[in-house]
């Protein structure tokens, strides 16, 4: 029998569905969710082994589509912020008829850099690694600073991430691993002509983490998405830039 995840749903109108990403929770959330709420039915959970979620073990991504699946809408748009855009692009590509609608928000098909492709150095990463056994808090801190670096309004973005990840139980190390892994290891790239629901790509200019480069090279190789780029934002332009991101979200769904 598949594990129950905890999900949580607000407001009325068409199902729209938020994953997060590594190392963080759905309290990210806490201030998109009553603005997307007025006009659709917003879902969301913590992901395997995070906040409500972290006795619910997965050892793969298939395994977090799996679940996530089981207790999913029939039908809905599926936005994924960071790891979280991978997790909801395979849950497209895995059951297409359950995914109306595709955003990602500053995420990659390939996170880690390649021969052929720019993203995080591998030894960002491996240092990730190394620290998280160490001591996780000084990791995701560090985790944190990465992710608003170059944002005009870093200390405030820090803050507000910093408060959605204390707001739930630690995730499980395993969770935590098992997000590296996914990192450093998934390349979506190949899979990606298979999509046929409509895609929206968000990206801030100043992500550390996503370089800006990957944008153009996307645009170009899948010519049926769109994408969006904050000009100030960096890793979460859904906090730096809330109303704005509000914006650009419901007007791609309609």
């Amino acid at each position: 029998m598949t594990p129950q995840l905890n999900w949580h749903s607000e407001g009325q109108g068409p199902d729209l569905v938020l994953i997060h990403g590594w190392g963080m929770n759905a309290g990210v959330w806490q201030d998109v969710i009553p603005m997307l709420s007025e006009n659709y039915c917003v879902h969301w959970c913590d992901l395997p082994g995070y906040g409500d979620n972290a006795n619910v073990t997965a050892m793969s991504l298939d395994d977090i589509v799996e679940l996530l699946l089981a207790q999913a809408p029939a039908a809905a748009s599926w936005l994924g912020w960071s790891l979280g855009g991978v997790i909801a692009t395979k849950v497209a590509l895995v059951a297409p008829q359950r995914v109306t609608q595709l955003i990602t928000v500053a995420s990659s098909p390939c996170f880690m850099s390649r021969a052929d492709w720019t993203g995080i150095q591998p030894q960002v990463l491996t240092h990730f690694q190394t620290q998280l056994v160490a001591d996780f808090a000084v990791t995701i801190e560090r985790f944190l600073a990465l992710q608003a670096l170059g944002s005009k309004t870093a200390k405030e973005d820090i803050r507000q991430l910093k408060a959605a990840v204390l707001s739930r139980s630690q995730p499980q190390l395993a969770a935590l691993t098992l997000g590296l892994e996914l990192l450093e290891n998934v390349d979506l790239r190949p899979s990606l002509a298979a999509l046929s629901q409509p895609w929206l790509r968000v990206y801030g200019r100043l992500d550390a983490l996503v370089p800006i480069k990957t944008e153009p090279l996307l645009s170009t190789l899948y010519p049926q998405s769109q994408s969006y780029v904050f000009t100030n934002a960096s890793h979460a332009p859904f906090i730096s830039h809330l109303d704005d991101f509000i914006a650009v979200v419901t007007d791609f769904i309609g």
